[in-house]
């Protein structure tokens, strides 16, 4: 599939766009996660993320300007990823549905020879990491306390509005997204059932789901975020380390 430069590039602003929100949102765990191995493992994460990040933002443009000196409605990321990370079991089911949706997309991507075959390539090794993470965490979580049950099933109704974006067609991303839905609710809905736990019924597109990200509308959260995120490179432009 041929494209043009500027669709390749509004393709890697919102791929990456993905994939850097979310780093920050993991990051924000530093000196906050339940044990010292969820520490390391949630920064390994957020690293391999902010790497991807850097990549599809220097496809798009200078990927410093990109990342601290857009306003809000100029990001392009899913909904999903902007949640706030809330107690273990909400980040948990956020990273099970993204990195569920991520290690797809990138598969089918690193078969093809498209300008995204390179990255994709070095990380479905990476997200299948992030995704076996967050699947061995749900299923500990799931069929765990009655306590870990209830915020596990709790945390995956309440993101389960915000998955129907992730298969919303990219322009420029040469992607089979029915095909990718359905594999993608047959894999998390079968680990959800392993972890004792419901698959969420509510909508996932239409009128009342959530999935305006890549239009640039954007949950409310997301403004403190960004505001947090670009903090210090707006208070100080053009300083050099």
């Amino acid at each position: 599939m041929t494209v043009t430069v500027d669709t390749t590039a509004a393709a890697a602003l919102a791929l990456g766009d993905d994939a850097l929100v979310l780093s920050h949102r993991l990051g924000e765990w530093a000196g906050h996660a339940p044990v010292l191995e969820e520490e390391v493992a949630l920064a390994n994460i957020a690293l391999d993320l902010l790497g991807q990040a850097r990549v599809l933002l220097s496809m798009a443009g200078d990927e410093d300007e990109l990342a601290y000196l857009r306003e809000e409605r100029a990001f392009r990321n899913l909904q999903l990823v902007e949640q706030p990370n809330g107690d273990f079991a909400h980040t948990i089911a956020r990273q099970l549905y993204f990195s569920a949706y991520q290690q797809l997309l990138y598969a089918g991507l690193a078969a093809g020879d498209g300008p995204f075959a390179p990255l994709a390539a070095k990380a479905v090794k990476e997200v299948a990491y992030h995704r076996d993470h967050a699947e061995q965490w749900t299923l500990r979580l799931g069929d765990g306390t009655d306590v870990s049950h209830d915020r596990m099933q709790r945390a995956c109704d309440a993101l389960w509005r915000f998955t129907g974006e992730m298969f919303q067609p990219v322009n420029g991303v040469d992607a089979d997204w029915a095909g990718m839905e359905t594999a993608w609710l047959e894999s998390v809905g079968e680990v959800l059932r392993r972890a004792t736990l419901t698959v969420p019924e509510g909508p996932r597109t239409g009128a009342w789901a959530a999935g305006a990200g890549r239009q640039g509308l954007h949950t409310e959260p997301f403004g403190r975020m960004l505001a947090e995120m670009q903090h210090l490179h707006r208070s100080h432009p053009g300083a050099s380390w």
